[in-house]
């Protein structure tokens, strides 16, 4: 197990799915968690609720709107006096606004994709970046997609996957930019995830089977694999890994 005793750690999107089983991963190794939601509290709650009191805390923060980003860090920062590791989890996937849509929905779907999944973590990148300058450095870890490599199979997810393009692209900007400041970054790129925004894709694009049956596995990934893995980065054992994209997909995508 990683052992990040003493490392505090931010974790967006921890209610629910990949971000849950972070949060978990992460206090199970020893860390200090701040646990962020939107709207689902108890979610979160549920997430660190192994955790001892005093090593977690939940903090909201609606990304919809990306300058509630620049409290969020703010008050995370706060409440141990420093961040030593970003894990930006927090995401969008709406399965609609495709070239065939209506203006309007394609101009909403586009809007709150760039939104949630761009400019919010964008800036808590950024946030962060400027705190692990003036603390000798520091970690971030984000969570991309397979999408974001290859496209989406799924014209309704155009928006999303070129949303996890454009953050991808400013997170690898981040690592060759800062490498000698003892910045490091890391991209986790999953495939099918067993999480709720899976299986509302599966069920828009021919049912579980449909899926299951395209993954050399035949199974889709446990969001536990990923937890074990953020931990394992937060550690910041193998620096030269920074700027790297780990496939986690079961084989189903070989670069």
């Amino acid at each position: 197990m990683s052992d990040l005793t003493g490392k505090t750690v931010v974790v967006t999107g921890a209610s629910k799915g990949i971000g849950a089983a972070i949060a978990k991963s992460l206090g199970a190794s020893g860390a200090n968690v701040v646990a962020h939601y939107a709207t689902d509290r108890s979610g979160a709650a549920g997430a660190v609720s192994d955790i001892p009191e005093d090593r977690h805390t939940l903090i909201q923060a609606d990304f919809a709107n990306p300058v509630e980003a620049d409290a969020f860090w703010s008050k995370a920062k706060e409440w141990k006096g420093r961040v030593d590791v970003l894990v930006a989890n927090a995401a969008i996937m709406r399965i609609g606004g495709g070239v065939d849509a209506p203006d309007s929905e394609w101009d909403d779907v586009w809007d709150e994709a760039l939104r949630v999944n761009v400019l919010a973590p964008a800036r808590l990148m950024r946030n962060a970046v400027r705190s692990f300058e003036t603390q000798g450095g520091g970690i971030i870890i984000c969570l991309s997609s397979w999408a974001a490599n290859r496209g989406a199979s799924n014209p309704d997810s155009i928006a999303y996957a070129a949303s996890k393009a454009a953050i991808s692209a400013a997170a690898k900007t981040i690592a060759r930019a800062y490498a000698t400041r003892n910045i490091l970054t890391y991209l986790v790129s999953p495939g099918v995830v067993r999480t709720r925004m899976s299986e509302d894709f599966a069920a828009s694009h021919g049912g579980e089977e449909a899926i299951t049956a395209g993954l050399q596995m035949k199974e889709w990934v446990p969001p536990e694999d990923l937890g074990e893995l953020v931990a394992f980065l937060a550690t910041g054992k193998v620096r030269h890994l920074s700027g790297a994209t780990i496939d986690v997909n079961g084989a189903s995508y070989v670069r």
